[in-house]
């Protein structure tokens, strides 16, 4: 499935500007988070077992695989002593398991890790187990079929399969929808490796044989890159009669956050019916109208015309690119008027793209955007009737004269306002000095003690600008979540995740949502959560790949702690008069070593006005938060404000890890002595054995001398784990966001002035 990719992103917003010393590149950016990096397979059939292996970063104790559906479940594998098998597990697909991409993550000591994308079929599944990189050592794939491999670097995989007369068959590569990192290249060649077809950008090969025989199928990366990262699902599968040749499911980019619209029909009620290019030939609809359509031929352009009043309002909405395509829609809407047999057209209104929400980068070395881009090259406008007549619609793909896909599909709605909202979220980033970028994946795992920010975006549909509130469900015990509502006329909140400090492990999936009035009606709709792909640490050498998470899985881990945990001196809510000063008392619990002198608090934008920054002395108990309502211009009303900035600290990764591994070297260490002992033990009576007994000695120090050796290899083994997990736990300085609690503020309305009295003359 192809995917469209920014050249000049950011690596942050959420954060305004911070001070970040110079010697920033020494530093680690952010606390280690769990994250699942590969997984082999990728994928399986529905209805089969299938064994898969994992990798990751900073994933210690490993206690279950979990997947977005109830459908798949897994367990670890054992081995004969019945002890789990590091880093595999098997995995069931139900026999009913829908097909489609879903999300994979393991559950460790920090926590949930990150989401690797893991594809559900109805077809065969195989694994490449060896080298296939020649024509001679190509791997047979049957029809109907999907292999799971990892491109080889700096070289081309080679498949074989068996092509019959007429038979049409689509060969698939997918990849960039899957989470990889691979960029394919796919080349159907005849017998002898001759190129017949050929894709560089992600699509389908729909492939026919002229004849019998032996075919080849030839895969490498783009730039010939390879490695563990660059993973992919090749399917090769028949294409019965004329019907699109499939492709396989695809994760979805954040610009999908806003469709579909709510309670629209999953299949629309009509379809484009070409030739409707021409005038002559256009397509006659009536209001509202709800069709599906496809780009194709190349540069196809397809008419519809309507009729319509003076003082009709039509909302237009196109959606191609959010269904994962790689198209960019444009509607022209035109008055149509005649004289006789000539046909006048009128520009009414031209419908370009889904404006992002928030600002993004303006440059490859500007931070004023975030690297999750929730607009779309998708339509959604108005249309407003200035005169009663026909009026002629057209859409089309603005690079459709470049691309000739049938699959290039789109749905077309014109209807009347129908106000509405849909939401995403991310954790906010680093905002760091120039020249230094990260985007890195953040799953939901905190530490106990800890707060997390996460931005929450709206699009706003046909016409409606109020108050969003938001909030979150179904967390897990020591866990709770307030939101930062989205002002009315504004796209921006946020939502302020906390661990109490006493927390223990736990783990739920959770909900994110918005709720409004909406003509009188609170309606809810749910907040899609979008992470990296891949913790992309320097984004001059990587671009950021964001996309939608399939759920929204919280964890809180008691085996380390927040290194600062910022609240109120009291849980409670902060009452003030409008017009006077209000002083809040911050209380700190520092847990780590900082190195910086001041840590320099700000807020979240919010309703209440410009909120003072407050300096907080690094080790002090606190300090207060000054509200000046009357410069601020606060109205009466109730707010709820978060407080963020960031701090380095000296950070140690998992100490008690070098606790087990020391523990782990002594016990490995006696072992070998007790051994060692024996060994020399029986090398000295072996030596001075009778002759009826040199041979069973010789046996038995035989046998103690490969024990010995193995306690050796054990001890080696003992020693670098220990180096490791010492190395891994060396306090580094580690720059990361600090969030407080939230901090709940009720303004009253300022009593009414009393008259003043005048006092009566004496008589």
């Amino acid at each position: 499935m192809f995917r469209k990719f920014k050249t000049a992103l950011p690596c942050a917003l959420g954060l305004a500007a911070l001070s970040i010393p110079a010697m920033l590149t020494a530093q680690q950016v952010c606390l280690p988070a769990p994250r699942l990096l590969t997984t082999m397979p990728m994928g399986g059939q529905a209805g089969t077992d299938v064994e898969v292996t994992i990798t990751g970063e900073n994933l210690e104790d490993i206690s279950a695989l979990t997947f977005s559906t109830p459908k798949i479940t897994a367990k670890p594998v054992l081995n004969a002593e019945g002890k789990s098998v590091e880093g595999k597990f098997l995995v069931n697909i139900a026999a009913d398991a829908p097909v489609g991409v879903y999300d994979a993550r393991v559950t460790s000591r920090l926590g949930v890790s990150s989401a690797r994308a893991f594809s559900v079929s109805k077809v065969q599944e195989l694994t490449r187990s060896k080298p296939n990189t020649t024509l001679e050592t190509a791997m047979a794939l049957p029809t109907n079929a999907i292999c799971n491999a990892t491109m080889t670097a700096k070289a081309v995989d080679y498949y074989a399969f068996q092509a019959v007369k007429g038979k049409r068959v689509a060969v698939d590569c997918a990849a960039v929808g899957i989470d990889s990192k691979l960029r394919p290249v796919v080349i159907i060649a005849d017998a002898q490796g001759r190129d017949l077809l050929v894709n560089r950008t992600g699509g389908v090969l729909d492939f026919t044989p002229k004849e019998d025989g032996n075919c080849i199928i030839k895969v490498h990366a783009l730039t010939f890159k390879g490695g563990a990262d660059h993973f992919y699902r090749l399917s090769l599968v028949e294409v019965p009669g004329d019907e699109p040749a499939p492709r396989q499911p695809a994760t979805q980019m954040v610009s999908a956050m806003s469709w579909p619209p709510q309670d629209l029909a999953a299949t629309s009620p009509s379809k484009e019916t070409e030739p409707n290019n021409l005038p002559a030939q256009v397509q006659k609809i009536t209001l509202p109208y709800d069709g599906a359509g496809s780009f194709f031929p190349a540069a196809d352009v397809d008419t519809y015309e309507f009729s319509a009043r003076k003082g009709e309002v039509w909302w237009v909405e196109v959606a191609s690119e959010r269904l994962g395509l790689d198209t960019d829609p444009f509607v022209l809407v035109q008055r149509v008027t005649k004289d006789g047999e000539k046909e006048t057209l009128t520009d009414v209104a031209e419908l370009y793209d889904i404006a992002s929400p928030m600002k993004l980068s303006s440059n490859g070395y500007s931070y004023d955007g975030p690297p999750y881009d929730a607009g779309s090259p998708d339509v959604l406008g108005k249309v407003e009737i200035k005169e009663d007549g026909i009026y002629r619609l057209a859409v089309r793909d603005l690079f459709g004269g470049t691309r000739n896909e049938p699959g290039n599909i789109y749905r077309l709605l014109v209807r009347q306002a129908a106000p509405d909202f849909s939401l995403a979220a991310w954790a906010v980033h680093m905002t760091l000095r120039n020249g230094d970028r990260n985007a890195l994946s953040k799953p939901i795992a905190l530490r106990a003690g800890a707060s997390v920010a996460f931005e929450v975006v709206a699009i706003r549909r046909d016409g409606f600008d109020g108050d969003i509130e938001l909030e979150m469900k179904n967390l897990p015990p020591g866990v709770t979540a307030t939101g930062l509502k989205i002002p009315a006329g504004k796209v921006q909140g946020w939502m302020i995740i906390s661990a109490d400090t006493d927390a223990k492990a736990a783990f739920s999936v959770a909900e994110m949502m918005g709720s409004a009035q909406i003509d009188g009606i609170k309606i809810t709709r749910p907040c899609r959560v979008a992470s990296m792909e891949w913790a992309s640490k320097d984004g001059k050498q990587e671009i950021p790949s964001p996309r939608l998470m399939a759920d929204v899985p919280v964890s809180v881990t008691d085996s380390e702690a927040a290194p600062v945990t910022i609240a109120a001196a009291e849980e409670k809510v902060w009452e003030a008069t409008a017009g006077q000063t209000l002083k809040i008392p911050l209380k700190a619990a520092w847990r780590n070593e900082f190195t910086d002198g001041v840590l320099k608090l700000k807020a979240y934008a919010t309703p209440l006005g410009t909120v003072k920054e407050v300096d907080l002395p690094i080790k002090a108990a606190g300090a207060d938060l000054v509200l000046d309502l009357a410069t601020m211009k606060t109205t009466p009303g109730d707010y709820t404000i978060a407080l963020y900035g960031s701090a380095v600290s000296k950070y140690r990764y998992n100490p008690e890890g070098v606790k087990t591994a020391e523990s782990e070297q002594k016990k490995a260490e006696q072992e070998l002595v007790a051994l060692t002992a024996s060994t020399k033990k029986l090398s000295d009576e072996a030596a001075n054995a009778p002759a009826e007994k040199k041979s069973e000695m010789a046996g038995a120090l035989k046998s103690a001398t490969e024990k010995q050796r193995q306690a050796e290899a054990m001890m080696t083994q003992a020693s670098t784990r220990m180096k490791a997990a010492t190395t891994t736990a060396t306090p580094k300085d580690t720059v990361d966001i600090i969030v407080s609690r939230p901090i709940r503020i009720s303004v009253k309305p300022a009593a009414p002035a009393t008259p003043a009295v005048v006092a009566s003359p004496k008589a």
